[in-house]
């Protein structure tokens, strides 16, 4: 298994490392594992002056699968749009055909007192977000700030074509048939023409799952239900820009961001594995960041590219070994749970693999 390692700025080396230390040990059991480095983002542009390096994209495009830890930092924030970090992600999404984004937001019975919601109200929640990733609003054209009348004005261009929704809407009842057959649509029909294509292609895919339960919510409506009435989902399925949203509000239902992993995935299930947070940088370099995200982002690289269940299950089950066990990074300490580093977290997981 050829794996391109992209650990990114802020947090990201940290966090990587630990999930690198999984890896490593999982080898020792016997998988053919194959490690190889390179900068992304705001380490792309200080090692290139380009946030995703030609040498970074042709690592990754020769490798199975990659894991990447975050990108960003606020000395980028100054440099022309192309060149700050997160356009590096963008590309190699981009670059790779990565249009499938899933996140998992699944609670674990020792963090519900850790969510922002009560325990009852969020207490067994298993959601899969499957995010659009390679189109709409982040992507269209034309785009950009320019002058009309004499002032500034911003243009986005938010498109979808029946391609691009239909082969994400496979996607999603897919996973749905392997889960609790429920299915349900965002979109802003309504109002955007984008979405409403977006729900005429989803309700044609439909079709061909007789055995998936297919509904359709507005995001506005959504975003409230996640909220209100998080277990009704089971599988959600949405654009680029709403799903960017959702996926980071569901976050918050599991007790942290910390703890979410995402898989992005191509038509041939090649993937690039990933936190859902970000850099961190005010908190870089402590070894306090929370690895677990990291850590079941490789057990979702074991499951979705390498088709390897029973390794995937045993970096959950060691996961969930060392929540019981009340091992617990800052930002999901409790009163009367133990606090440890992120560099003490992973090897707790190490030590229960």
């Amino acid at each position: 298994m050829k794996i391109a390692v992209l650990p990114g700025d802020g947090i990201g080396p940290e966090i990587v490392a630990q999930a690198v230390n999984v890896l490593q040990r999982l080898a020792q059991d016997g998988l053919k594992i194959e490690m190889e480095y390179a900068p992304i983002g705001g380490a792309g542009y200080d090692a290139a002056g380009d946030p995703l390096p030609d040498a970074t994209l042709k690592l990754a495009q020769a490798a199975d699968a990659v894991l990447l830890g975050a990108v960003g930092g606020y000395q980028y924030d100054t440099l022309p749009r192309p060149q700050r970090p997160e356009q590096g992600l963008l590309r190699i999404r981009k670059g790779l055909g990565l249009f499938a984004n899933l996140r998992p937001a699944l609670l674990y019975p020792e963090l519900a007192s850790a969510s922002s919601l009560k325990p009852e109200v969020v207490a067994g929640l298993d959601i899969m977000i499957i995010r659009e990733l390679t189109g709409d609003i982040y992507f269209g054209q034309p785009r950009g700030i320019e002058i009309r009348g004499g002032e500034r004005v911003g243009v986005n261009t938010m498109i979808y074509s029946e391609s691009e929704i239909r082969r994400i809407a496979h996607v999603g009842f897919g996973i749905a048939q392997k889960r609790k057959q429920r299915l349900c649509s965002v979109d802003k029909a309504n109002v955007l023409e984008t979405t409403e294509l977006w729900r005429q292609v989803v309700i044609e895919v439909g079709k061909d799952y007789p055995d998936v339960e297919l509904s359709h919510m507005y995001v506005d409506n959504a975003a409230m239900q996640l909220v209100r009435n998080p277990k009704q989902f089971d599988v959600m399925l949405t654009g680029n820009i709403f799903g960017d949203i959702l996926s980071d509000e569901a976050s918050m239902l599991t007790g942290s961001i910390g703890m979410l992993p995402s898989a992005s995935l191509d038509e041939k299930n090649k993937g690039l594995y990933e936190p859902i947070h970000g850099s961190a940088p005010d908190i870089a370099g402590k070894n306090i960041a929370n690895p677990l995200a990291t850590i079941l982002s490789v057990a979702m690289m074991l499951r979705y590219t390498f088709g390897l269940e029973t390794p995937a299950q045993r970096v959950e089950g060691a996961v969930k070994h060392v929540l019981a066990q009340g091992y617990r990074t800052a930002d999901i300490y409790t009163e009367g749970t133990q606090k440890v580093s992120c560099s003490e977290m992973g090897s707790a997981v190490v030590a229960a693999l």
